[in-house]
């Protein structure tokens, strides 16, 4: 194996990295190679720069393979060609503010920040579906991942960018306050007075909870309203969905289609069958782009 074939896909979410090496030629993942490690978002930024390390060790150690090219699919807001971190106020990374996190990982990892791309991780996600998943067959489309922040992206004629909507305006806030893990665990709160982990959670008690069931319903229409702002600003053939949240996608996805199509609106709603494979392809992919680019300047 070398770096030019392989390169190791790397999906960095609020509570986890996960990372697996993928084939550039076959353009597929290694699955043996699969790793899945929890990581505290809120802990000091050593502490978190070495979980992320052990997990890319571990994932390269799986396939006997040295360390070569990594391709990172990471939140937002970021300096992704630099390397550095402006995450602050939601709730994740905040002790990487103004930090060249590219650096301080190639640095732990001892090897070049050179051989390191950092992504926006909803870009990754898109681009992952329109290669190999849901996404395939349309030329024009918006995809949004839900999970501890809400990541949006938009492919048009094949071209993929970051749209960037976590923090635009939405209801009494930014989007990202009403479509989050986040939103579940407060509005839960705020109707039962009582704590809960997840949204996981959330999903085991809705036939018995009327209280969970009103969760998921003002969430529907929390993303119904703003899928209609997305799709109607980018003419969008389809939405994809993917992130953790969307693990629940029975509970809501009936409610967001009524709303959007008592609104106009009939395109079609995928749910990610790749959902993280897709950020690790994504990521990975990257480093094809980077060399065609390169190729093209000489």
């Amino acid at each position: 194996m070398n770096k030019i074939n392989y390169v190791l896909g790397i999906d960095i979410g609020g509570s986890h990295i996960t990372a697996a090496v993928i084939d550039m030629q076959q353009r597929n993942i290694l699955k043996k190679s699969f790793t899945r490690e929890r990581v505290d978002s809120h802990g000091a930024t050593q502490q978190i720069i070495k979980t992320w390390a052990d997990n890319i060790k571990a994932a390269y150690k799986k396939v006997d393979q040295e360390i070569g090219c990594l391709g990172i699919a990471m939140p937002g807001p970021f300096d992704y060609e630099n390397g550095i971190s402006y995450i602050a106020g939601n709730d994740k990374y905040a002790a990487f503010y103004g930090l060249n996190v590219k650096e301080m990982l190639a640095s732990e990892l001892q090897i070049s920040s050179d051989q390191i791309l950092l992504s926006n991780d909803a870009s990754c996600f898109l681009a992952g579906e329109v290669f190999a998943g849901e996404a395939r067959n349309y030329a024009n489309l918006i995809g949004i991942t839900l999970g501890t922040g809400l990541g949006s992206a938009v492919c048009a004629e094949g071209k993929i960018t970051d749209a960037n909507l976590w923090c635009a305006p939405f209801l009494d806030g930014i989007a990202e306050d009403y479509l989050s893990t986040r939103w579940f665990l407060k509005r839960y709160y705020e109707l039962s007075g009582l704590n809960i982990l997840n949204v996981r959670e959330l999903t085991l008690l809705y036939d018995e909870s009327p209280t969970v069931r009103k969760v998921f319903t003002e969430f529907s229409q929390n993303l119904g309203l703003f899928l209609k702002g997305f799709q109607q600003d980018n003419a969008a053939e389809a939405i994809i969905i993917g992130g953790n949240i969307a693990n629940a996608s029975s509970r809501f996805i009936p409610g967001v289609i009524k709303y959007l199509q008592s609104q106009g609106i009939n395109c079609p709603i995928h749910i990610s069958e790749l959902n993280e494979d897709a950020a690790l392809v994504g990521a990975a992919g990257c480093w094809a782009k980077e060399n065609k680019e390169a190729a093209e300047k000489i």
